[in-house]
């Protein structure tokens, strides 16, 4: 395997002001291809018995349904881990929206380690590219509105970074990335402290300064929270009907931004942006999405 240092600039220059550490994109590239390669000489006896050491060959990169482009610098860190030897061309900016048959990337290097990394790059693009699309719907649904799509902490163990990455290539927003970044009071919290507000009011004093997001299921909760002098930062809607969410719209009137969350489909994200809600958090965003398929080609 090779290092970071043999990765182009360009590549590690795109991933780093994408908002992505490439050391952690390292680490999960690597951890991938080991699962293809477990045993050493880390070599795949398939590749390695059909093709000559040094053949050198083109490979395509192309969309095969429409959707949008994410982790493709990711996905081609994959190539200079495995020693191909790989010059990229055409490779789009993520966040870029295709059509079927569009070249996304092309790569050009040694044919035996370009099929080494092959589905590792693939597993990668194809699963960013998902969610990039996925969130690419939820954010033309809410055209017009001022409703923004957030993500949520439901992601894959290990992929979170990436994952959210891929929700701001398809122009969603992202909520927040550890629980130590805002502080979200929520059912179980409640319960365990005793109400709602003694629940805000600990946070507070234990943590000045850190956002405090609080879950309500009923306006009278919304109420309580809107007549403290310094109500939450954010309020989530949990659960609510498009009705009750309106009307918590209304009763807010903009002093604290609103989340509607629970029960949340597509079908619902024009009337919920009627509502005239600041957010929508969708889970499904990354813990259910469908891959986007990209297929890999050697030119003949």
């Amino acid at each position: 395997m090779s290092s970071l240092r043999d990765v182009p600039t360009e590549v590690i220059d795109d991933l780093t002001s994408a908002g992505l550490d490439p050391d952690h994109v390292w680490d999960v590239v690597s951890r991938a291809l080991m699962e293809d390669l477990p045993e050493r000489p880390h070599e795949d006896p398939t590749s390695e018995s059909t093709i000559p050491a040094d053949a050198r060959a083109e490979a395509v990169f192309g969309a095969r349904e429409p959707g949008v482009v994410a982790g493709l610098g990711v996905a081609a860190v994959a190539f200079f881990m495995v020693g191909a030897d790989a010059t990229l061309t055409d490779r789009l900016p993520d966040g870029t929206r295709v059509e079927k048959g569009d070249v996304v990337m092309r790569v050009e290097g040694l044919t035996q380690r370009m099929l080494v990394a092959e589905r590792t790059a693939l597993n990668l693009a194809c699963h960013l590219a998902g969610i990039a699309t996925a969130t690419s719907r939820w954010v033309e649904a809410l055209d017009g509105s001022p409703t923004r799509v957030l993500d949520t902490r439901k992601t894959l163990p290990g992929l979170r970074a990436l994952q959210k990455y891929a929700v701001r290539c398809g122009g969603g927003v992202n909520h927040r990335s550890s629980l130590q970044d805002m502080a979200m009071v929520k059912d179980n919290h409640v319960i365990a402290a005793g109400g709602v507000l003694p629940a805000l009011e600990a946070i507070r004093g234990r943590h000045p300064g850190l956002p405090v997001e609080v879950e309500v299921t009923t306006l009278d909760q919304l109420d309580d929270l809107l007549a403290l002098p310094a109500p939450p930062d954010r309020i989530l809607l949990d659960n609510m009907t498009d009705e009750l969410m309106a009307d918590a719209v209304r009763r807010t009137a903009g002093r604290v931004p609103l989340e509607a969350s629970g029960g949340i489909t597509i079908e619902r994200a024009a009337r919920i942006g009627a509502t005239g809600v600041d957010f929508v958090s969708v889970g499904a965003l990354t813990h259910s999405v469908v891959v986007f398929d990209i297929g890999m080609d050697l030119v003949e």
